[in-house]
């Protein structure tokens, strides 16, 4: 039951999967090109020579040729070179009359029961070895390839011109090593950009590199550093790969220990197969590494049959040059006749069917009864487009490369008139090299073909990714594409049935550090790479909301703030102590009615204008006192609702003039009280002060200053709106002090004044008088003084619409103490005990 649940799981599974392939390519799914037990022979390299037979193919051409085994790796080699040449023969516009044909370099390739060359064979004995007589030998064409080695190897014993069909090398484009050394493949120029392309789409900022010691994986680290660097991407690790056995296995276990601990999920592969990268590469799978290989076409190999896994992005990722399809090949797969040839093309044609098609046009219907045990019975049941690898693509360029140019050559021995016929021998092998080299022509599949501009032009790329679903069916799916010639927001395309599964895919990451989500900001560890940071929370009123891993955090605008998660920025609530508020209203209540409660004593006073308790102290100066008091309690009014200009300068100016007023009121009626009692001493001097008014001169002069010193305020630094954000949430619209020195100036002219006035009630509450009110003026003094006092320093410890407050409650408190202290003791005379208001009353009451 448990084996069954599986089948039908894996069955929808493949059934999806395919399903999203149809609905938009019909060749979505390819066959990989490998098996775990062909493993063994990835290593083997081919060899080949073309040329031309001045007759037609025989039916039976390769039945004289002893039979053979191929890797079936390999099968694709052969197939091709069998439907190029087969295509090139019947095309009655090259080389026509003619046949082009092919001979295996012997020990190469292929697994033969004996040597095989066709230059060899009885049949075609004029083929001759170099030595064979003292003519010049002919000079051919070879192919090679996979591995650049073997072009290397073969130019040390032979001078004939060579096509390189594998990857394209550098090194092999060394005109003075490898002068008659071309190939037929794009250089990888552009492979770096489109590598970071598909890395930045999916977000992959961490990456390890693996790349072999030479020249060529130097040169790809230093061209993919730079255009990492350019878009924001780091290296997790670099290992280069040394080419020498022996020393890669002293390192291996320092390359294993580095890419298994390391945190990059994502890995790029640069370099050639079968060498120590490959070891390496093979090692990993060996001892489980589970990563994402970013690589090339020819990497495209399952590590294990168990690799499998139902997140598409696991395993290899590689990219191909792009190319069209070979449309034909199909049909000459179907129409190959089997009897012509020495081996069992049937059973090659099963194989590499199974390794290197895609599925096309299927009867989805069929999966219906889908297991394990039947995955040759269903594969038979559907149709198969041939494909071929880059390798492949390639050797078919090569071969239509060359039959381009022996067509050249015999037309001009044709117009040269040297021959009557042309033989298809051809010694001339600078001529031979010299027109390959710069040979031009579009292929049947329709791509232009410059063998001079492959290493200079950027290729296009088809992104492929590996799918071991299920188990050991190695499906590789076209995710998308690359070109260099679009616009650059068009240059990666992914494909759109990719885009459309993503929606419930998690797609891997790969990063040094966890995303800053939207609150916080990167901060950067001390030499450490770019992507390597912490996560610290936004500054206060700093939000970041945009996008993740924000640099620098936005500071939101003077009217907004930040909220608590900082991701947004919130409208502020504009403070300050207007009317409506309750301590506002308070504050109001207690201005008004404190003033008019002034105005009623000021009236009471001018009532009882006539007794002696008014008139005592100088009735004028009561009168002033009251009035300047009744002032100072409205001024707090400007400090209370929206400041403007105009309250804001009122605030400062109406209070420290009036306030003047009011103690310098004082001040002149200690002053008094003072010159009264000095009456009763010998001289006429302080008659003369005192009748002369001079105590009520105090007043307009110590007003004056205070006026001069706003004054200079105003024109100076006046009172100004300010706002103030410091409170979270808050805009405070305060009225700026402007000159900060200024103001504390008017406060301590204030205080000087006061401590005056309190020194001279002081010294004369002693003074022997019915109605002496020095000790009133004295408390009144002490008040004022202790309230200002305590005001400082409560002052500039609150901030807003409370500062505003306390300055209104000081002014309230320091009036309220000026009216009480002096003048309700008086009223209560007047009003409640007018007899002792009457000199003659207090005397009559002392007689009795």
């Amino acid at each position: 039951m448990k084996k069954l649940c599986v089948f039908i799981i894996c069955f929808l599974l493949l059934k999806f999967s395919l399903f999203l392939c149809s609905l938009r390519e019909t060749t979505c799914f390819w066959r990989m090109k490998q098996s775990e037990e062909d493993e063994g022979e990835l290593r083997t390299d081919c060899g080949f020579i073309l040329f031309i037979n001045p007759y037609p193919i025989e039916e039976d051409f390769y039945n004289t040729l002893i039979h053979f085994r191929i890797p079936t790796r390999k099968y694709e080699y052969f197939l091709v070179l069998l439907f190029a040449t087969d295509e090139i023969n019947r095309n009655p516009f090259i080389l026509p009359n003619m046949s082009i044909i092919f001979s295996i370099i012997s020990g190469m390739c292929f697994q033969t029961l004996d040597t095989i060359d066709l230059r060899y064979s009885p049949k075609y004995s004029f083929f001759r070895p170099p030595n064979y007589d003292c003519r010049k030998s002919p000079c051919n064409v070879a192919l090679t390839g996979p591995s650049w080695t073997t072009s290397v190897r073969l130019t040390t014993y032979t001078t004939y011109p060579q096509i390189f069909f594998g990857p394209f090398h550098p090194i092999l484009s060394d005109n003075v090593l490898f002068p008659y050394v071309y190939q037929v493949a794009h250089k990888d120029a552009c492979l770096p950009r489109a590598m970071v392309s598909l890395m930045l789409y999916f977000a992959w900022i961490w990456i390890g590199l693996v790349i072999s010691d030479d020249d060529q994986g130097i040169q790809f680290l230093s061209d993919l550093r730079e255009e990492m660097q350019r878009k924001g991407i780091c290296l997790a690790f670099v290992n280069m790969i040394p080419d020498s056995i022996q020393l890669y296995t002293k390192r291996a276990v320092i390359y294993d220990n580095q890419i298994m601990t390391s945190s990059a999920k994502v890995v790029a592969i640069y370099g050639e197969m079968n060498s120590t990268l490959e070891v390496s590469f093979r090692r990993w799978a060996y001892l489980g590494v589970q990563r994402i290989w970013v690589t090339t076409s020819q990497w495209d190999v399952i590590t294990s049959n168990k690799d499998f896994s139902l997140d598409p992005f696991h395993g290899t990722i590689t990219y191909m040059h792009h190319h069209g399809k070979v449309s034909k090949f199909m049909n000459f797969m179907r129409t190959l006749n089997t009897s012509k040839y020495p081996v069992d093309i049937s059973q090659m044609k099963m194989k590499w069917n199974f390794f290197n098609c895609s599925v096309s046009d299927t009867n989805y219907s069929s999966m219906n009864h889908y297991l394990y045990n039947t995955t040759l019975e269903w594969l038979s049941q559907h149709k198969f487009d041939m494909v071929w690898s880059e390798e492949g693509y390639n050797l078919y360029n090569a071969v239509y490369a060359v039959a381009h140019t022996y067509h050249e050559i015999i037309l001009q021995q044709l117009e040269s008139q040297n021959i009557a016929k042309p033989t298809g021998v051809f010694r001339d092998c600078h001529q031979m090299a010299s027109l390959l080299k710069y040979r031009v022509f579009t292929n049947p599949v329709g791509e232009l073909v410059d063998m001079n501009l492959r290493k200079k032009l950027c290729a296009n790329y088809d992104i492929y990714n590996i799918w071991n679903f299920p188990q050991g069916f190695g499906l590789k799916v076209k995710i998308g594409s690359y070109s260099s010639y679009l616009p650059q927001s068009q240059q990666l395309h992914i494909s759109e049935d990719l885009e459309l599964s993503m929606g419930s895919i998690l797609v891997p990451t790969s990063t040094c550090s966890v995303t800053c989500t939207p609150g916080f900001r990167k901060f950067y560890q001390e030499q450490a790479p770019d992507c390597c940071f912490d996560c610290a929370w936004c500054p206060e009123n700093e939000i970041s909301n945009e996008t993740a891993d924000m640099e620098q955090c936005v500071r939101c605008p003077d009217d907004q703030y930040s909220s608590a998660e900082h991701t947004h920025c919130l409208q502020r609530h504009v403070s300050f102590l207007a009317y409506e508020d309750p301590l506002g209203m308070t504050l109001a209540f207690m201005s008004l009615c404190f003033s008019a409660l002034t105005a009623l004593v000021l009236g009471a006073f001018v009532k009882y204008n006539g007794t002696p308790i008014v008139k005592a102290n100088n009735r004028t100066l009561s009168y002033i006192l009251l009035v300047s008091i009744t002032f100072c309690f409205l001024c707090a009014l400007f400090f209370i609702g929206h400041p403007n200009t105009v309250t804001c300068i009122l605030q400062q100016t109406t209070f420290g003039v009036f306030f003047t007023v009011a103690v310098s009121t004082v001040l002149a009626k200690t002053i008094t009280v003072v010159l009264a009692f000095k009456l009763t001493t010998p001289g006429r001097r302080m008659r003369r002060m005192l009748l002369s008014g001079v105590p009520n001169f105090v007043i307009p002069i110590c007003t004056l200053f205070q006026s001069v010193v706003c004054g200079i305020w105003l024109v100076t630094s006046p009172p100004f709106i300010d706002t103030d954000t410091s409170e979270h949430g808050q805009i405070i619209i305060v009225c700026n002090k402007g000159s900060v020195i200024a103001f504390h100036f008017v406060l301590g002219y204030l205080g000087s004044l006061a401590l005056g006035s309190f020194t001279v009630a002081f010294l004369a509450r002693n003074l022997p008088d019915r109605f002496n009110e020095a000790k009133f003026l004295t408390f009144s003094m002490l008040v004022f003084c202790c309230v200002w006092v305590t005001f400082l320093p409560v002052y500039h410890s609150t901030k807003g619409k409370v500062m505003v407050a306390v300055e209104v409650f000081s002014i309230l408190a320091s009036c309220a103490g000026l009216l009480g202290c002096i003048f309700v003791p008086k009223c209560y005379v007047i009003l409640i005990r007018p007899y002792s208001n009457s000199l003659q009353k207090y005397k009559d009451k002392l007689l009795y």
